[in-house]
């Protein structure tokens, strides 16, 4: 009931925010277009009518947010093909709309069926397949919960609920709009050339909105528009309880139930229930063939399980530690474990991650996480975690993110003991702990449409191109552009030269994740300008490396054909 309640107020704020607006005109003028001339006369449109537009709307934006991406993934499909035949659909039943002839020709192959009214009467269900299928509302906390659930196949029952109950939370308002259509139409059904008109306007709008859809324009349109709605959006997600609800990826089992009972970050050994299996790998790496690894064939072993991510600049600070402990205890009983859950698509390439890897000196095994399956079994959340695994297959240390590496080690050493009385331990390692203090430095950057994170320039921030230019004030911590750019789900990259970036931040360390070829230039707020040669799949490269946390401003020319991920801070 929870998630019900939270998706139908998400999708309800959705549905009467600026992102809408380009949909309006089609829903309100289809929801009461008649149909096409049949026999000579013109025929009304079905009272259910609104109803069905809508009702294929829902339908159809649900399966595609669900199961498209992953559905698409099987059939080896470009991922935007739905959206190119739902184009495709509204283009032709705009024009269907306004040329009879077109109509009855669509209707051919159908009236062997017996169904002789495809696009006359009709309920007008097709238009809302096709309008679910090309819908791109507002990413909130909401939504964006629901496509990383059906992006990364952790589509269970709480995941349908939110996007059913979310789906029929943006319908209400659209509902509205589609009744208000129909009601026009009733009352002008006297003017017989009107009511062709009107047909005639319905086609037109759903061919406007095909054809800007092909050329981005609603997304333009939007960034023309404050979204009003977002402190709807921000209040929603910080009541109590919203947030651990839209968390998905911690569906509690049977294998987990028991991981609550860990304290993050303890100094002292807990029981914490049998450790979760490991499944769902995709590849294993550092193993012999290739073999996978269960947790059941390493009983009498410590294990430590370490997520991990090798573009995250929060698991590069941890790295070092955990290659040290396996390097100090691997002929000691301990058996390190690296499950690589990727935030981005380029990490899910194996060759991306073996050089990572590589790059870090790990070799103890690796597993491929590629679809989060691991990461969802044990519940986790953080870049880095460490799960510490004692003898007998019990969790009996839990710790998120960076630092406790001391206390995290000294369990390590206890549990070695306890399998083995009379084993000889080495002197603890001498790795320093470079863990910044929390909230001392700006939080990691996105530059994708997905999560973008930090942006501080004026409008509205979204997927598509646009042109951007430097705000005269620039907020502390953020991101801002200026130039021609396209923004991707998970990058951005510039539609012309001259682009730039203007980064405000608080940090030691800061990195950023690029792809592509070419030359980046690089200036700081002293006017010191150097080159950055980018070049390859998408990896971390260095900007600063200072001692200490200060603040800075840096300006990045980004040439066309470089593509931006993310900054990160240390």
């Amino acid at each position: 009931m929870e998630l019900i309640i939270i998706g139908l107020l998400g999708g309800f704020i959705t549905g009467i925010s600026p992102c809408i607006l380009p949909v309006l005109p089609v829903i309100f003028l289809t929801g009461g277009a008649q149909s096409a001339r049949y026999d000579g006369e013109p025929l009304p449109a079905k009272r259910s009518r609104p109803y069905l537009v809508i009702a294929g709307l829902v339908l159809s934006f649900t399966l595609v947010t669900l199961a498209g991406s992953l559905l698409l993934g099987l059939l080896n499909l470009p991922q935007d093909i739905i959206r190119w035949a739902g184009i495709a659909v509204l283009l032709i039943i705009g024009v269907g709309l306004i040329v009879p002839r077109v109509a009855h020709l669509l209707e051919r192959p159908f009236q062997r069926f017996g169904q002789r009214e495809v696009t006359n009467r009709g309920g007008g269900f097709g238009v809302g397949l096709a309008l679910g299928a090309v819908f791109v509302p507002c990413a909130g906390p909401v939504l964006a919960a629901i496509i990383v659930a059906g992006s990364t196949g952790r589509i269970g029952a709480g995941t349908v609920l939110l996007t059913v109950s979310f789906a029929i939370g943006v319908a209400v308002p659209l509902l509205f709009f589609a009744l208000a259509g129909r009601s026009v139409v009733e009352r002008i059904r006297a003017f017989r050339t009107r009511e062709r008109m009107l047909r005639i306007a319905a086609g037109i709008a759903m061919i406007a909105l095909a054809i800007g859809l092909v050329f981005d324009v609603p997304q333009a349109l939007q960034r023309l528009l404050p979204d009003y709605t977002a402190p709807l959006q921000d209040r929603l997600v910080e009541s109590e309880g919203v947030g651990d609800a839209l968390d998905l990826g911690g569906l509690v089992n049977e294998e987990n139930k028991d991981l609550d009972l860990c304290t993050n970050g303890a100094t002292v050994l807990e029981s914490c229930g049998t450790a979760p299996s490991i499944r769902g790998i995709e590849q294993w790496l550092n193993t012999p063939g290739g073999e996978p690894i269960a947790l059941d064939d390493l009983r009498g072993q410590v294990v430590l399980i370490d997520f991990w991510a090798y573009s995250c600049i929060n698991c590069q600070r941890s790295l070092p530690h955990v290659v040290a402990w396996d390097e100090a205890y691997r002929e000691l009983g301990l058996q390190v474990i690296g499950i690589h859950s990727p935030e981005y698509a380029f990490e899910k390439d194996a060759g991306n991650v073996a050089a990572g890897a590589e790059g870090f000196g790990i070799e103890y095994p690796v597993a491929l996480d590629n679809d989060l399956a691991t990461w969802t079994n044990y519940r986790n959340r953080y870049w880095p975690a460490h799960y510490l695994i004692d003898a007998e297959g019990t969790v009996r240390h839990i710790s998120f993110g960076e630092g406790n590496y001391a206390a995290t080690e000294a369990m390590i050493r206890e549990l070695l003991r306890d399998a083995d009385t009379d084993v000889r331990l080495p002197s603890p390692t001498e790795v320093a702990d470079d863990t910044p203090e929390v909230g001392s430095t700006t939080r990691e950057t996105f530059l994708g449409s997905a999560k973008d994170v930090n942006y501080g320039g004026s409008g509205a921030y979204r997927a598509g191109s646009a042109g951007f230019s430097f705000p005269a004030d620039q907020p502390d911590d953020s991101f801002a552009l200026d130039g021609d750019w396209t923004i991707e789900t998970q990058y951005a990259t510039p539609a012309e030269e001259g682009a730039r970036i203007r980064l405000d931040y608080h940090a030691a360390e800061v990195r950023v994740v690029l792809a592509g070829a070419g030359q980046i230039e690089v200036r700081d707020a002293e006017g010191e300008e150097w080159t950055l040669r980018v070049d390859g799949t998408p990896r971390s490269y260095g900007l600063v490396a200072g001692e200490d946390i200060a603040a800075g401003i840096l300006t990045l020319e980004v040439p066309p054909g470089i593509q931006v991920y993310s900054f990160t801070f240390g």
